[in-house]
């Protein structure tokens, strides 16, 4: 019988492949148009004012690390100013009224996400369902890493799952860990995947039990996912030692077997 996991694994390296050659972000990233403005002003690193008054979230990334000025500033010299095209599946605004979409400066084929992406300027979230979409952003983040650009010019970049301390450090913030996941146990509602041995200080990352069967699905389920090295991303909490959430497939990369 074909191991799930394997199929998993074998479909995003293809995907991965397919977005490194010639295609570009805009034919993988450009869901339905959603309408069209100018920027009027940059809010923070991911999120635009449009002279119309619309707020543009960013959809697909997130800002990493805790420097602040540093990633409005990139995002201002791509598109303060600029005419842009916005695309998306769903233009309902989230419940602080901005729109999430993917965002084109007019005359450009990748988009701003792609670009930030590209010069180590955010972090992928993992959000993204669209397989093309996922892997295309992926794959320009995976270069600005490779170039260690930007976020990934530090060592820090990807945190040790060793170091909680370093972990603790980014409370609050979207953050990279990297480590083997030691043991899995459930605890109610919640299944931890514990990279360390004491569960109380040690770094783990937490599913849901409603969400266990994507992750399933996606073979990756916690138990298969026990003593291998994997990668995950999220927003870092404490409750006793760091935490990330997991809630999509997404946040999950796997390095290695066993």
């Amino acid at each position: 019988m074909t191991d799930p996991a394997w199929c998993y694994r074998a479909s995003a390296a293809a995907f991965l492949v397919l977005a490194s050659s010639g295609q570009t972000l805009a034919a993988d990233c450009a869901p339905e148009p959603q309408g069209e403005g100018r920027v009027a002003a940059v809010v923070d690193g991911r999120s635009l004012r449009l002279e119309d008054g619309r707020e543009v979230r960013l959809a697909g990334i997130e800002r990493g690390g805790t420097d602040r000025a540093s990633g409005r500033a990139a995002l201002s010299a791509i598109a303060a100013g600029r005419e842009v095209t916005l695309h998306g599946e769903d233009d309902s605004p989230d419940r602080y009224g901005r729109q999430g979409a993917f965002v084109f400066v007019a005359g450009s084929e990748h988009s701003v996400q792609s670009e930030l992406l590209r010069r180590g300027e955010a972090l992928v979230s993992g959000d993204i369902s669209e397989k093309n979409c996922a892997a295309a952003l992926a794959a320009a983040e995976n270069a600005a890493r490779d170039a260690k650009l930007g976020i990934w010019a530090e060592t820090t970049a990807i945190k040790n799952s060793e170091s909680p301390g370093d972990i603790l450090a980014a409370i609050g913030h979207f953050t990279v860990v990297e480590g083997r996941v030691l043991s899995v146990r459930q605890a109610g509602a919640m299944t931890y995947l514990n990279f360390g041995r004491n569960w109380t200080r040690d770094f783990a990352a937490t599913i849901s039990r409603r969400i266990i069967p994507a992750f399933e699905g996606a073979g990756l389920g916690p138990k298969w996912l026990e003593n291998r090295r994997i990668r995950v991303r999220g927003v870092v909490s404490s409750r006793g030692g760091p935490r990330i959430e997991l809630f999509r497939v997404g946040q999950v990369e796997v390095l290695g077997g066993k």
